[in-house]
């Protein structure tokens, strides 16, 4: 099966939806589709894009992984980075070079865009993407992350 790394198509966003449902699902989180295709149909194809996705297609047109990420900006260094928001492959393709071909394409994206430095998160307990992120060279940072939504106390303005 011949094996191709591009950037996703609008024909090819309720595949990609369907592998962020397995990607949520194997980082043990949940997933509530709710509109997702259409939000991520604005997200990637409005002018400015403000996602980017590249995927793994076969020869037939089927999605096996997927590398999204967003242009972002690091007061620390008052320079632009690239933000890796998922990197999902399905089970049969990790660890075959498929990982760091997606990598590749990322790297490309962010020299392109001026960009020296790429970043990104995954569960601590998520052992085979770590191995593979140390196996590349990447730093791990020790930092844990938070999110705030709208049925947070603070966000209904409840805060006690």
């Amino acid at each position: 099966m011949g094996l191709n790394i591009r950037p996703v198509r609008p024909d090819e966003l309720v595949q990609l939806v369907a592998l962020c449902a397995e990607h949520a699902e194997y980082e043990k989180l949940s997933y509530h589709a709710n509109g997702q295709q259409q939000r991520l149909q604005t997200a990637l194809f409005s002018q400015p894009a403000r996602l980017f996705c590249w995927v793994v297609a076969d020869d037939n047109g089927m999605l096996h992984g997927y590398v999204s990420a967003t242009l972002d900006y690091s007061t620390w260094s008052a320079a632009p980075f690239v933000y890796m928001d998922c990197l999902y492959l399905t089970a049969s393709l990790r660890g075959h070079g498929v990982g760091r071909q997606l990598m590749n394409t990322l790297i490309d994206f962010a020299e392109q865009n001026q960009c020296s430095e790429i970043q990104w998160q995954t569960p601590p307990d998520n052992q085979l993407g770590i191995g593979f992120y140390q196996h590349i060279g990447a730093n791990r940072l020790p930092k844990a992350r938070f999110t705030l939504n709208r049925t947070s106390r603070l966000w209904q303005r409840d805060a006690a």
